[in-house]
C-alpha cells in the first residue's frame, strides 16, 4: 500500500525514472516487449527439444539460474562495477555512451568561488576559514556574520577572519559576500566606470523610498527632478544584480510533462493518459521457471520468491496509478466542460471531496493523484491542483471559482490607468459592477497572491 501511494504521487518523469530504477535492481522485471520476445525463444527451445536433451535444457536454465543470481548479488555489493576486467558487449556500450553524453552536474555558486580562491594561491591557513564563509551565503550570496563572529566561531585570529571575508568579497561574481541588499549594490557600483552622484546617493539613502515608490519624495529631498530620479534608478536596475550568484544555483529544471491529455472529438471532450510513455511491465517468464527449478533449496525458493513478489507489487502499483489518475481525470473534465470551451472566466468551484465522492476514493487519494501533475487541454496546460478551488457567489445566483475571480481582477489592473492605479476599495467597487462581490481584505489577498503591487507602488510618474 506505501509503495502504491508512492507511484500514485509521482509525476510522469519520477515514474519512468523509478520504473528504470526497478528494472535495474529486479531482473525478473522486465519490459513486455523482453517479456514476449523471451517467452518466444522458450517456445522455440521447447520445439526443438526431445525427451533425450532434457537434462541439457535443465543443466542450461541451471547455468542461466546461476548467471542471474550473481548479477543480482553483485548489484548489491557498492563496488559491483569494478569487478571483473573482460571485454565490455554492446548493450555495456551503449549504456557508457549515454553515460559520457549525460549533462554534467551544474556548477553551485561555492563550489565557483573556491575555484576562484584555489587559483589565487591564498594563505593556507586563509583557505578553511574563506571555505566556511563560502558554504555560509545565503541564497541571494549574502553573508551577515561579523568578522568577530567569524573568529570566534573557527577560534581564528580576527585579522585572519577580515582578511578571509576581504577575499570573499572581491571574487567574481560581482556583490557575494555582502551584507546586504545595500552593500551589494553598492559593491557593483564600485566597479563600473563612471557612476553619476544620484545614482549612487538613490542606493545609500533612499532604497526604501525607491521600493515604495516614493519618487517625489525623493526628488524633492535630492534636489532632482522626478525624471532624473527615474533615470538613475533604471541605470541601477540595468546594471546592477540583486542576486549575485544566482546563476550558479546548481539547480536544474523539471520539464513539464503531462500526464492527461484533454482531446475534442466531435464536440466531446475525452480523456488520453500517458499510458504509451509508461513501459508496459511483466514478469519474465524464464524466472517463473526458475523458481520451480528452485524449490528443492529453501533459501534460493525464498531469495527468488521475494524477487517476483516485489515485480507483482510494482506492476500491480503502475496499473493502478494509471487507472486512478484517468478516473479522476474523466470527472474533472466532466465538471469543468465550462472551462475547457471557454477559458478560465467558467472555471467552476470544485472540492477534492467532490471528485473523491465521485470516484469512491478517498478525498487523500485524490490528492496524491493531482499533486505535481499536469493536464493539457484546449485552454493550455495546467497543474491539476488549480481546477479545485471554493467559490464566490455571483449576482447571477451562480458560484463564480476563485481563479476565475482572480482571472477578473488581474484583468481590471491590467487595463488600469497607470498614471492614477485604483485602489483595493475601488478594484472592490469594480468586481461589483461585473457582479462579483468580496471584501475588501479578500481583494488584498488575492492581489497579493497573483503578485500585484498596491496602487501606491503601481504609480507610474
Amino acid at each position: 500500500m506505501i509503495q502504491a501511494m508512492q507511484v500514485l504521487q509521482m509525476p510522469l518523469i519520477e515514474l519512468k525514472d523509478q520504473i528504470e530504477q526497478e528494472l535495474q535492481e529486479n531482473v525478473f522485471l522486465e519490459r513486455q516487449e523482453d517479456s514476449e520476445r523471451s517467452e518466444s525463444s522458450a517456445d522455440d527451445d521447447q520445439q526443438r527439444g526431445s525427451e533425450s536433451d532434457g537434462p541439457e535444457f535443465e543443466d542450461r536454465l541451471q547455468r542461466e539460474f546461476s548467471a542471474e543470481i550473481d548479477q543480482l548479488e553483485s548489484r548489491i555489493e557498492p563496488n559491483w562495477r569494478q569487478r571483473g576486467t573482460g571485454a565490455v558487449g554492446d548493450d555495456d556500450d551503449k549504456k557508457l555512451e549515454a553515460l559520457y553524453n549525460t549533462p554534467g552536474k551544474p556548477t553551485s555558486l561555492p563550489e565557483h568561488l573556491m575555484t576562484q580562491v584555489r587559483t589565487q594561491d591564498a594563505a593556507e591557513e586563509l583557505v578553511p576559514v574563506v571555505e566556511h564563509i563560502v558554504y555560509s551565503l545565503d541564497e541571494n550570496g549574502r553573508f551577515e556574520d561579523s568578522a568577530e563572529q567569524i573568529a570566534n566561531r573557527l577560534l581564528v585570529p580576527l585579522p585572519l577572519a577580515e582578511e578571509a571575508i576581504a577575499i570573499v568579497r572581491d571574487l567574481e561574481p560581482v556583490g557575494v559576500g555582502a551584507r546586504d541588499l545595500r552593500d551589494c549594490l553598492l559593491m557593483q557600483l564600485d566597479h563600473l566606470a563612471f557612476v553619476r552622484p544620484l545614482t549612487r546617493l538613490l542606493v545609500e539613502r533612499h532604497l526604501d523610498d525607491l521600493a515604495m515608490n516614493k519618487l517625489p519624495k525623493i526628488a524633492k529631498e535630492t534636489g532632482a527632478s522626478i525624471e532624473e530620479v527615474k533615470q538613475s534608478w533604471e541605470f541601477v536596475r540595468t546594471h546592477c544584480n540583486p542576486h549575485p550568484g544566482s546563476e550558479f544555483d546548481g539547480g536544474t529544471s523539471t520539464a513539464v510533462v503531462p500526464d492527461v491529455f484533454i482531446e475534442e472529438i466531435d464536440g466531446e471532450f475525452v480523456v488520453k493518459t500517458q499510458r504509451g510513455s509508461v513501459p508496459d511491465l511483466s514478469i519474465s517468464p524464464v524466472y517463473r521457471n526458475l523458481l520451480s527449478e528452485a524449490k528443492t533449496d529453501p533459501k534460493v525458493y525464498e531469495y527468488l520468491r521475494r524477487k517476483i513478489e516485489a515485480a507483482k507489487w510494482f506492476i500491480e502499483a503502475v496499473h493502478q496509478r494509471q487507472s486512478t489518475i484517468e478516473r479522476v481525470a474523466k470527472e474533472i473534465v466532466r465538471r469543468q466542460e465550462g472551462f475547457l470551451r471557454h477559458g478560465v472566466q467558467h472555471l467552476t468551484p470544485m472540492k477534492m471531496q467532490d471528485i473523491a465522492d465521485a470516484v469512491h476514493v478517498h478525498i487523500s487519494t485524490v490528492s496524491r493523484t493531482v499533486s505535481g501533475k499536469y493536464i493539457q487541454t484546449p485552454q493550455g496546460i495546467f497543474d491539476m491542483k488549480r481546477f479545485f478551488s471554493s467559490g464566490t457567489m455571483s449576482d447571477t445566483g451562480n458560484m463564480v471559482s476563485q481563479q476565475a475571480v482572480k482571472d477578473t481582477l488581474k484583468q481590471i489592473v491590467d487595463a488600469e490607468d497607470k498614471d492614477s492605479p485604483l485602489s483595493d476599495d475601488q478594484l472592490v467597487e469594480e468586481l461589483g459592477k461585473r457582479g462579483v462581490h468580496i471584501a475588501r481584505r479578500t481583494v488584498t489577498k488575492y492581489r497579493k497572491a497573483l503578485g500585484i503591487e498596491s496602487s501606491t507602488r503601481r504609480r507610474r510618474f
